[in-house]
């Protein structure tokens, strides 16, 4: 499969505009590990081969288990994820499907169970950043690299 287009060439200044607020989504305080999880997360559910190679990658360098990756997709069984995990990737799904599921009360508030409302929205943030990168990466056939 090529590249379709690169978006970054074609509309100057998105790149920067989506890194800045990259950046200051970073800057939140999110759980770096919890980040990447909802990351892989949010791109295996989108099918989005750059961002899950990007992403397993900077787990693994930041000391993530390969049981805790390759585990994400049946996160609802595997006894290795913590309550916050937990909530954080249940809402991830819930609005990374928010078409279908519309991020349905009992997500919303077993997030709020474990999350104070600023974290809520801060890790909401960051799915939807994920989201972004992920879609405009699937629409331009953003290839892997290495």
């Amino acid at each position: 499969m090529e590249a379709r287009m690169d978006v970054y060439k074609l509309v100057p200044g998105a790149l920067k505009a989506l890194m800045g607020l990259q950046d200051f989504v970073n800057g939140l305080g999110i759980d770096k590990t919890l980040s990447e999880l909802v990351k892989i997360r949010a791109s295996q559910i989108n099918g989005c081969a750059f961002c899950l190679n990007m992403h397993t990658k900077d787990a693994r360098k930041m000391g993530e288990t390969e049981q805790r990756i390759y585990g994400l997709n049946a996160w609802h069984e595997a006894p290795y994820y913590t309550d916050k995990e937990r909530a954080a990737l249940a809402l991830t799904e819930a609005v990374t499907l928010v078409s279908t599921s519309h991020v349905p009360d009992d997500v919303y508030n077993a997030a709020l169970a474990v999350f104070t409302p600023e974290e809520v929205a801060q890790i909401t943030l960051a799915i939807g950043m994920i989201n972004t990168w992920n879609r405009i990466a699937i629409t331009s056939r953003t290839q892997p690299v290495g």
